[in-house]
């Protein structure tokens, strides 16, 4: 398994948000900045108008879990930003969906290995 950072800081979110190319699938969408590490920064954002606390950080939990489980099939050296649509009611995330965004996005990107 490999190593992975979060971003924390507001100017880390900024930079790859202004900077970074942008994948959009059903639920999420993604922002991608190469960075110079040989680690993967991932960073997840959710908007307050979301949901309650409970629903954001349920579906940060899942966002997570996705990531983790893809993760040693990713190439390093990336900051990843993971956003929720918001005309996409967050009461009705599931696992799978996520699954299926998160593949067909980082195969769009190029970042998962052969």
């Amino acid at each position: 398994m490999k190593k992975t950072e979060m971003l924390k800081k507001n100017y880390e979110f900024k930079n790859v948000l202004n900077r970074g190319k942008y994948y959009s699938g059903n639920y999420i969408e993604v922002f991608i900045k190469k960075n110079k590490k040989n680690i993967n920064f991932l960073g997840i954002a959710i908007s307050s108008k979301a949901g309650n606390a409970v629903e954001r950080n349920h579906l940060k939990r899942l966002i997570r879990e996705n990531y983790k489980n893809i993760e040693g099939q990713m190439q390093t050296g990336y900051d990843i930003v993971f956003l929720w649509k918001k005309k996409r009611d967050i009461r009705r995330a599931c696992y799978c969906d996520i699954q299926a965004d998160f593949e067909k996005i980082l195969k769009k990107a190029q970042i998962i290995k052969g």
